[in-house]
């Protein structure tokens, strides 16, 4: 088991993981609840946010109309969003790779070791995101993951797009101010 986790993972390997892991999401749901559930993450996390504040408004969510219709509940998806980040966790301990770092080191060679920089340009990227997550209807995961699962045109051509904009985005940040 040691040998295992003494290198990084075969990309190919991780591949066929996730994609048994889409594959396995539709079977179950369609049996356990009969209508099939695709990965995705971002209704989880505005769930979440819902959730948090039921707690202190919650005559606020009652009235609102999108809680209305997609209900505040802690369903699989949340949990497989928390299996996702203890199999994370768990894996980089496991691969003896876990560190925590105020600045990752490609960051710090183009922006700086501020900390203070990084979390402000982390709060207006997932901002970015968010926005984009929830205009598009679904996240990169729902879109890509599943929507290519499908064989859908739309999920192909969102994730040429995610593909496209991240190259760009990496290039702008990461490469433009080297010389």
């Amino acid at each position: 088991m040691q040998t295992f986790f003494k290198e990084r993972w075969s990309p190919y390997v991780a591949g066929a993981l996730v994609g048994f892991l889409a594959i396995l999401s539709v079977v179950l749901t369609t049996f356990i609840i009969e209508k099939p559930k695709y990965l995705g993450a971002s209704t989880t996390f505005v769930r979440v946010a819902a959730l948090i504040e039921k707690g202190v408004a919650p005559e606020h969510v009652a009235s609102n109309e999108y809680f209305q219709a997609k209900k505040v509940k802690v369903d699989w998806q949340m949990l497989f969003i928390l299996g996702l980040f203890f199999g994370a966790l768990t894996s980089s301990l496991m691969g003896k790779s876990f560190k925590i770092e105020k600045v990752p080191s490609i960051w710090k060679e183009r922006f700086g070791n501020r900390g203070i920089v990084r979390a402000i340009g982390a709060f207006i990227g997932g901002v970015i995101a968010l926005f984009g997550v929830r205009l598009a209807g679904g996240c990169p995961s729902g879109h890509g993951l599943s929507g290519i699962m499908q064989l859908a045109l739309s999920g192909m051509i969102a994730m040429i797009c995610f593909l496209i904009g991240g190259m760009i985005t990496a290039y702008l940040l990461y490469q433009k101010g080297k010389e």
